[in-house]
């Protein structure tokens, strides 16, 4: 019998083999698989985060006029929330048959605002901000500063809403 010193021959570097180690086959396929799942996990929070306000900001540059058929409006002492872009816009409809409108996002929080026409104002449900139905100024509550004002015109039965 032969003496055996215990180890065989590496077969692989006998035919000349050149392919990885299975441990540097294993990592490398770890490391995929773990940038696929960051990727997986990633990318949607991206867009989450970033669409929205990428949207509005494309949508606030891209609009300056809106056309409502007057038609489709309620009457007199009433109002209707349309929107402007991707903002909430009070069109009020006044007594007197001439038409406000208003940015319907409260300054001071950003909730929207509603028209109450038995109380002659615009209010904010959050904090209780109250605003003047003629010129969006503010009147009472927390709120900083008044609403944004939009133009109003009549046009060939449309009402049309423009940036001032």
């Amino acid at each position: 019998m032969s003496e055996s010193t215990g180890s065989l021959p590496n077969i692989s570097d006998a035919i000349g083999d050149t392919r990885p180690p299975r441990r540097g086959l294993l990592q490398l396929g770890i490391a995929l698989a773990g940038a696929c799942y960051a990727g997986a996990i990633g990318y949607p929070v991206y867009r989450y985060l970033a669409t929205p306000a990428r949207r509005a900001e494309v949508a606030e540059g891209e609009v300056t006029t809106v056309s409502i058929p007057a038609s489709g409006l309620p009457g007199p002492g009433t109002a209707t929330i349309f929107l402007f872009g991707s903002r909430p816009t009070l069109l009020i409809n006044h007594q007197d048959g001439h038409y406000t409108a208003f940015d319907a996002v409260c300054s001071h929080l950003g909730c929207t605002v509603g028209f109450q026409p038995e109380n002659h104002r615009i209010f904010c449900p959050c904090h209780g901000g109250v605003y003047d139905m003629n010129t969006g100024a503010v009147v009472s509550g927390p709120p900083p500063k008044g609403l944004k004002v939009y133009k109003v015109e009549v046009k060939d039965d449309h009402v049309v809403v423009s940036k001032a």
